[in-house]
């Protein structure tokens, strides 16, 4: 079992930036391929960006290539989302989730986050 927080969400403005965080229980975090992604209401969660369970491989969505980045500090537990440039249609719940399979399809995360809002203003 792998209890997954996030952290880090917020209000902001239009081109802004924030940084989430996802700290994980388990010490065995390591080797789990990391994910974050985000849902608005009424619409299906949808992918951002994924990282294997050495850092050495990650993919964004195309809708956030070059604004986002994410990273993992395993010694820490954690991984972490860098949004920058934000803008309104990056308004959503982020989530960020742990598998065994480098995936973009929620469906195969096996631990999910509560989730964190990020609200960007125009």
């Amino acid at each position: 079992q792998v209890q997954l927080v996030e952290s880090g969400g917020g209000l902001v403005q239009t081109g802004d930036s924030l940084r989430l965080s996802c700290a994980a229980s388990r010490s065995t975090f390591g080797g789990n391929v990391m994910a974050w992604f985000r849902q608005t209401t009424g619409k299906e969660r949808v992918f951002v960006a994924r990282i294997s369970g050495s850092g050495s491989n990650t993919d964004y969505a195309d809708s956030v290539q070059g604004r986002f980045t994410i990273s993992r500090d395993n010694a820490k537990n954690t991984v972490y989302l860098q949004m920058n440039r934000l803008k309104p249609e990056d308004t959503a719940v982020y989530y960020c989730a742990a598998g065994d399979i480098y995936s973009v399809r929620p469906q195969q995360y096996n631990y999910w986050g509560q989730g964190t809002q990020v609200t960007v203003s125009s």
